[in-house]
């Protein structure tokens, strides 16, 4: 594959294009992790390993964490933003956030 171009939006939003998330294997509510290179140039995209049970996992580099500790170390806009998103998400799942009751 070669290399694929993207124009980065005035808010700081790009897409990771499609080929790369299905080669890679990126889906929907991935947990992704960004880490600048030492080259200053490049950013490291990961996706990160968190357990369905919440108790605690290992990272791919070997680094353990839970839940809780990974929540903790989001600023509060990030963790605000998850907050939003989960709770949408349970709405969903009670049948409220779409209007349907």
């Amino acid at each position: 594959m070669g290399k694929i171009y993207r124009i980065l939006g005035k808010r700081g939003r790009i897409t990771i294009p499609y080929e790369i998330r299905v080669k890679v294997g990126f889906q929907a509510n991935d947990v992704l992790s960004f880490a600048e290179s030492e080259d200053g140039r490049s950013v490291v995209v990961k996706r990160e390993k968190i357990c369905d049970c919440c108790k605690e996992t290992v990272q791919k580099d070997g680094n353990e964490i839970t839940l809780y500790d990974f929540l903790n170390g989001l600023s509060p806009e990030q963790q605000r933003a998850a907050l939003v998103h989960l709770s949408v998400k349970w709405a969903q799942t009670q049948g409220g956030a779409d209007g349907k009751a």
